[in-house]
């Protein structure tokens, strides 16, 4: 692909440039930065600019992995009241014209929307600009940004088969979602401390309070029953001092992280992982073969996340448990049945193998770079 990336290339700088948009959870960045990864493999001179929102989180985690990013001023309407909505909706003309302009001063190749609210107008300016753009919907069930998106951009990349009656558009591809290619790189050949059964607890980068405090119970519960199983918990960084402070009363040791920075090392040294079902978790897991205990978010629109569970569950490669039916009870009695039953969990992890899309970076970018030949011959 390196003739057409030549072909693509910006004719002032000689660079081979995209723009990724998006944000809003490391869920929604996770499988924007693997694509900039896949890009820059391809090409010597690539440069990738990530376009999000106002949170500060989304900026960390893009110059952690050494990114630059620009931010526009744009907001969700979701859950914000009838007034503040108002004022969200009035503010997508600016938002779109900060977009125009970022899109003139860049010229990039094409642009992908990777979901999250800084997508909608970036994706629309490009499109109104004659860029090639695209969008990656990561859930089994679509949020209304890349739902209205669907109708616009020339491709519209899917995780889960279930997703495609809510997207339109002309072109889908059935991509997975890219996973960070860290997590398979610098992994040592065994499993340090073999002897003790190790839990990873993954809330995604935002944390999950109500797992975080039934994973606590469910850690006492085990402990006074005689059973030691080693806990790698991410609290996310608004829950940490409250979880360090619940473990501390309840007199239990756990490695406790406001977020995780080396995920290859934590999943490595996991027999079994507990948390949300957000779609880059799934494909970690599976790309993985993690066997899991997955208790979706409640409140995730439409129900994404409890669709995006049922897909490892199916296939026999994790258990659900719904937020509604959570108590630290009921996780340490399954916790319980997996460490009396490795045999089980082994069968999981191979279960999850075959969900996992490893090539799903470069399926993106693949079509990408055809879709912005095509486009550049009409």
């Amino acid at each position: 692909m390196q003739d057409l990336g030549e072909r693509q290339m910006n004719h002032t700088a000689g660079t081979f440039r995209a723009i990724i948009a998006g944000g809003g959870t490391g869920g929604h960045l996770f499988p924007g930065i693997a694509v900039a990864r896949e890009i820059e493999k391809r090409f010597d001179h690539a440069e990738v600019l990530f376009v999000t929102g106002l949170r500060k989180m989304e900026s960390e985690i893009l110059s952690r992995y050494g990114y630059h990013t620009v931010s526009i001023r744009v907001e969700g309407i979701k859950g914000r009241g009838w007034k503040k909505g108002l004022k969200v909706i009035s503010g997508l003309p600016g938002s779109f014209l900060q977009s125009v302009s970022l899109i003139k001063a860049f010229s990039p190749v094409f642009v992908l929307g990777v979901g999250g609210y800084a997508s909608g107008p970036v994706c629309l300016a490009a499109r109104m600009m004659g860029v090639p753009t695209a969008i990656h919907e990561q859930n089994a069930v679509p949020g209304l940004a890349n739902r209205l998106l669907s109708r616009f951009v020339d491709c519209v990349f899917i995780s889960f088969p279930e997703s495609r009656p809510w997207l339109k558009g002309r072109r889908h591809v059935l991509s997975g979602t890219p996973v960070r290619e860290e997590l398979f790189s610098g992994i040592p050949a065994k499993k340090p401390d073999s002897s003790r059964f190790t839990v990873l607890v993954v809330g995604g980068s935002q944390g999950a309070m109500a797992v975080n405090r039934a994973f606590a119970e469910a850690l006492e519960i085990l402990e006074s029953e005689g059973r030691h199983p080693h806990a790698i918990h991410q609290t996310g960084e608004t829950d940490f001092a409250r979880v360090q402070e619940d473990y501390r009363k309840r007199g239990i040791r756990a490695e406790l992280h406001p977020f995780i920075r080396d995920m290859a090392a934590a999943y490595h040294r996991a027999d079994l992982v507990v948390g949300r079902a957000g779609a880059s978790t799934i494909f970690e897991l599976a790309a993985l073969g993690k066997p899991s205990v997955l208790i979706p978010y409640p409140f995730a629109t439409h129900g994404h996340q409890e669709m995006n569970a049922r897909c490892l569950v199916q296939a026999g490669a994790a258990e659900m448990i719904r937020q509604e039916e959570l108590t630290g009870e009921c996780l340490a009695k399954v916790l319980t049945e997996f460490m009396n039953n490795p045999d089980r969990l082994k069968t999981m992890g191979i279960r999850a193998l075959t969900i996992g899309r490893k090539d799903a970076a470069e399926v993106i970018v693949d079509h990408l770079l055809e879709t912005a030949l095509a486009k550049k011959r009409t």
